[in-house]
């Protein structure tokens, strides 16, 4: 299986994490995080009781967009399947590929959503990087476009997006983040992150809360000024 680049000695952070593997969990992850520059992890923010959540909506589920409203669901649904954080190299199908259904990073989370409204980031970012491949991040030192990863990347997921002009204004409104938008972040260490706004608010605020895998499987958390946002979309082409 092709390897990706690495700044880390994976042999190394491999035997740390299994001889003890509470201890070091948070710092193996963050390893294979910037390594693969796939998205990054970080421990896990309290989640929200379900039943606050529920009871703490922007808008009600029949009110918003039939596209917002399928990103949503496509996404919350991923929240009960316990999938495992893995920012590992996969040799995937193209177009319509994706790793096995029981792992994934924060850029699987928008990617399998916005299937289901007919969206494959992996065949537009590839098609995009094929024909403007000097537009798009060096960060990893590669020479060509690769299918199996290249829209698993989250600065390559802003870069299609800035490019698709789906950019809007970072804001510290809250109320500016639509239910169904994309937000990235740059986590400590400069590690890149990305989520989708939710439907639902943080209990007592206007603050929507994010469906986003920080590391311990999707998840829908209050953190969407935990860190610097980096980036905020709203991505429905052609009226989908």
């Amino acid at each position: 299986m092709r390897q990706l680049q690495s700044m880390f000695n994976f042999s190394v952070l491999r035997r740390v994490a299994l001889n003890n593997p509470v201890k070091h969990l948070a710092t193996f992850g963050i390893g294979l995080c910037i390594a693969f520059s796939v998205c990054a992890c970080q421990k896990k923010p309290p989640a929200q009781p379900a039943a606050q959540a529920a009871e703490n909506s922007i808008s009600a589920q029949s009110s918003l967009p039939a596209r917002v409203r399928t990103i949503i669901e496509a996404s919350r649904a991923r929240m009960t399947l316990g999938e495992r954080y893995d920012p590992g190299y996969y040799s995937i199908p193209y177009p319509g590929g994706d790793v096995p259904n029981d792992r994934g990073v924060c850029t699987d989370v928008v990617i399998r959503a916005y299937r289901h409204i007919g969206i494959d980031f992996q065949q537009l970012i590839h098609k995009d990087m094929r024909n403007n491949f000097s537009a798009y991040p060096k960060l990893w030192r590669n020479k060509s476009t690769d299918t199996n990863i290249d829209h698993r990347r989250v600065p390559n997921i802003e870069t299609f997006l800035n490019r698709a002009k789906a950019s809007l204004p970072v804001s510290t409104r809250a109320s500016d983040y639509h239910a169904g938008d994309l937000v990235t972040w740059r986590l400590p260490g400069g590690l890149p992150h990305i989520g989708i706004v939710s439907d639902r608010l943080a209990l007592g605020s206007d603050r929507p809360l994010i469906i986003h895998n920080i590391g311990a499987g999707t998840a829908e958390d209050d953190i969407l000024f935990a860190y610097p946002v980096n980036g905020h979309f709203r991505y429905f082409p052609d009226g989908t």
